[in-house]
């Protein structure tokens, strides 16, 4: 049963209508799961929608710009595990997914990054960030979220938003939208919007060869 009186569902709808064409490689609303993001994204456009499924990616490779610090954060995974921004400490670049239960491209690309996760070199990792499931009381899209990243054969870590998150999905402006962050927590590079896991595979190869 749907839960009631939920206002991140309700601006994830007005966003799927304010969306721009522009984000075409944007979620669209899909049988799945209906939009909005945890309390938490709160007020952000991350959960802007409403774009087709097919379209291209908008971004198709994020260049090196200047970097800005991830803020702190407390948040529990799928599992039930605890993690804080020291999960950036742990590898030299992190990959950061921000999706949506709803969102079309990004369960398409799913099954693409559970793959590349396995492949990535040491030194480097992906980390899901969710942002439509409502706090510890919404199973139904926690349980949405565990089927598709089991499906997909997605292992990797996936957090749920927070409002600990509201300073950067303030600025996101529709999902998948893809951030690099260093060890010492400081996002570099330019977001990638859009499914494209390419554009997100060329980044990391330039960024480890320092260029």
């Amino acid at each position: 049963m749907r839960q009631k009186n939920n206002p991140i569902k309700k601006y994830a709808a007005l966003c799927c209508i304010l969306l721009p064409a522009a984000i075409l490689a944007g979620c669209a609303g899909t049988s799945t799961g209906s939009g909005g993001s945890a309390d938490a994204a709160l007020s952000s456009p991350a959960a802007k929608s409403g774009a087709s499924e097919g379209a291209d990616a908008v971004d198709t490779q994020a260049q090196e710009t200047d970097t800005s610090a991830f803020p702190a954060f407390t948040a529990t995974d799928l599992d039930g595990n605890t993690a804080t921004e020291s999960i950036f400490t742990e590898k030299d670049l992190t990959v950061l997914n921000i999706w949506g239960t709803f969102c079309g491209p990004c369960i398409g690309e799913m099954p693409e990054l559970g793959e590349w996760a396995k492949e990535m070199p040491d030194n480097v990792q992906i980390v899901g960030l969710i942002i439509d499931i409502n706090g510890e009381e919404d199973t139904e899209h926690r349980d949405l979220a565990v089927e598709i990243t089991e499906k997909a054969g997605a292992e990797f870590t996936n957090l749920i938003a927070n409002m600990d998150f509201a300073p950067i999905l303030k600025d996101v402006v529709g999902v998948p939208t893809t951030l690099f962050i260093d060890k010492e927590g400081n996002i570099v590079g330019d977001p990638i919007v859009g499914a494209n896991v390419d554009g997100y595979k060329t980044f990391v190869e330039d960024y480890l060869n320092g260029q």
